[in-house]
């Protein structure tokens, strides 16, 4: 039977904080065997390596492409749709997947074979970066090393929060974030998504925070929602992402605020999307590129 080690969510730290407001407990405990890890989830993955414990790294999913040298690993397969003989395949000594990875049955599974499972917390946040930070410092026992990575997160992050979270209701731009255009139709997000932790970080307000995940929206909603600025991933994120000049035939979007300006900003699906090491400065170039400072 697996030690099964699931890092509970921690309470809320103060985000006025700078250095200080990186302290966070985690409910981790230290793996017995860390030699031969398979990290699931890019955020997993290049916090793994920047604690120092890359080299311990046997195998990642698919989302795990940063740092470049991760690449060269073998791919155990999409971290919602992966399977046990993919995982073991590779012969772990223990696995730490971020939170939401499956699908439900291969964890099951995971959870019954002879070697370790963690889990990390996954938090569309300032908090949430952090914690994972931590929570992976401590089931590596580098504690030490997270703690100033954490400290570094904050440091970067924290002014540019507090600047954006300053703003007045009448300089704050609504967004709409598109995740594709199939059928002509738009696929947004609503709230509980790395795309609205995006949106809410660089001092945005989400035009359709009134429902929660992804869902087509009717071209009627896509006018009436009126955003001021259209935030996509960048073309490397997949084939449905759409390109600038689709956007302007869309006609829904052609009408609205953002359509005609062409106010659109494309977002590093690794460095920001997933909620890492490398947030803070793609946050600081996606808020001084919509807001011009």
């Amino acid at each position: 039977m697996s030690a099964i080690l699931s890092a509970l969510k921690t309470a809320p730290l103060i985000a006025g904080l700078l250095l200080a407001g990186a302290t966070t407990a985690s409910a981790a405990e230290p793996l017995e065997d860390t030699s031969a890890l398979v990290t699931i989830g890019g955020s997993v993955t290049e916090i793994v390596y920047a604690l120092g414990a890359g080299d311990a790294v046997i195998g990642r999913d698919t989302t795990s492409t940063y740092p470049p040298e991760a690449l060269a690993l073998p791919d155990i397969g999409y971290m919602r749709q992966l399977s046990p003989e993919g995982i073991l395949s590779v012969n772990p000594s223990a696995i730490i997947s971020i939170e939401g990875a499956g699908p439900p049955e291969t964890m099951e599974v995971m959870e019954k074979a002879d070697v370790d499972l963690a889990f990390v917390p996954e938090d569309y946040s300032r908090d949430g970066i952090i914690e994972k930070v931590m929570t992976i410092g401590t089931l590596l026992g580098r504690e030490a090393e997270a703690r100033a990575i954490a400290d570094e997160i904050a440091a970067e992050l924290d002014p540019i929060l507090a600047e954006n979270a300053a703003r007045t209701p009448d300089e704050r731009k609504s967004a709409i974030f598109i995740l594709s255009l199939r059928g002509g139709k738009v696929m947004g997000s609503g709230t509980g998504t790395a795309a609205n932790g995006v949106i809410e970080a660089a001092g945005l307000e989400n035009a359709f925070g009134d429902f929660e995940g992804y869902k087509t929206l009717s071209d009627e909603a896509v006018i009436e929602a009126a955003p001021d600025v259209i935030l996509l991933m960048d073309g490397a994120a997949g084939n449905h992402v759409p390109k600038n000049e689709d956007i302007a035939a869309q006609p829904a979007l052609a009408l609205t605020p953002a359509g005609e300006a062409m106010a659109i900003y494309r977002i590093d699906p690794v460095g920001m999307m997933n909620f890492g090491p490398r947030f803070g400065e793609n946050l600081s170039k996606l808020t001084a590129e919509i807001y011009g400072e």
